[in-house]
């Protein structure tokens, strides 16, 4: 299927490996032009280079740093001609019991994961209605659906982005202008996050990563965890010519782990 997005140009967040680099990539894929983003230049520079060899004919820019700091993301956007597509990500915040957190911590989340990337959408959607064309998908959590009590830093920054999200995603001069916003919540997929927090459970616990896995496998009905590039994939779909009737949605990607109707 031709995604119809060839020759538009994409900002890709936390782009380096991961999720982020899986989004990229499937971008890639359909000649998508990209400026991605990650904290290390090295890695960054890295992921450019086989980004280039997935299409020789699109164009990737590279912008390190710290996309919570404003000067970051303005470089980010002033790398691209024009911003067609634009995926937010960033790495949740860490684990733990609400009772240890400060105020600091709190801030830190909200910053991170629900202010930031509503600075990006405030930077961009304008002039993707202006063009008639625009598509932003946030890479948030399965956790905004199924909260997980550990990760109560990530449960209240990235709520509060998705219900802002289906305000915004909803306003006429958005969605009769071909610009729609979606969220794509992932559930285990085999990224470095989730082989780090398996091997901090088997710290924990004393027990085999590997026995850790085969727990958290027999949660998913899939019986595996996704990959970066069928999570890319989908986030390809969202941002295609094809999804131009889909805004204000929460995309569930977790191999049937969520038990919910709704």
């Amino acid at each position: 299927m031709d995604l119809g997005i060839s020759g538009r140009w994409a900002v890709v967040c936390a782009a380096s490996k991961g999720l982020g680099k899986g989004c990229a990539s499937a971008l890639a894929q359909e000649g998508v032009n990209l400026v991605i983003n990650a904290r290390g230049l090295e890695a960054l520079e890295e992921t450019a280079t086989f980004l280039r060899s997935l299409n020789p004919a699109i164009e990737v820019r590279c912008v390190a740093g710290d996309i919570s700091d404003e000067n970051v993301r303005q470089a980010l956007l002033t790398q691209c001609p024009q911003v067609d597509i634009l995926v937010n990500n960033a790495g949740g915040p860490p684990p733990g019991d609400f009772r240890d957190w400060t105020r600091e911590d709190w801030l830190s989340a909200v910053e991170t994961n629900m202010l930031t990337p509503i600075e990006l959408i405030k930077a961009t959607v304008d002039g993707m209605a202006e063009r008639g064309f625009g598509r932003v998908v946030n890479i948030t959590s399965s956790a905004v659906k199924a909260p997980i009590d550990i990760l109560g830093l990530s449960n209240g920054a990235r709520s509060g982005l998705t219900g802002f999200v289906a305000g915004l995603a909803r306003q006429a001069r958005l969605a009769e202008r071909n610009v729609t916003i979606n969220n794509l919540l992932p559930g285990s997929f085999d990224t470095d996050r989730l082989q780090n927090t398996l091997e901090r459970s088997a710290q924990s616990t004393g027990k085999p990563v590997a026995d850790i896995v085969q727990q958290r496998l027999q949660t998913i009905p899939a019986r595996r965890f996704g990959t970066a590039d069928e999570f890319g994939a989908v986030c390809a779909f969202l941002c295609s010519q094809h999804a131009s009737y889909m805004t204000g949605q929460n995309v569930l990607l977790d191999g049937g782990h969520y038990q919910g109707t709704f």
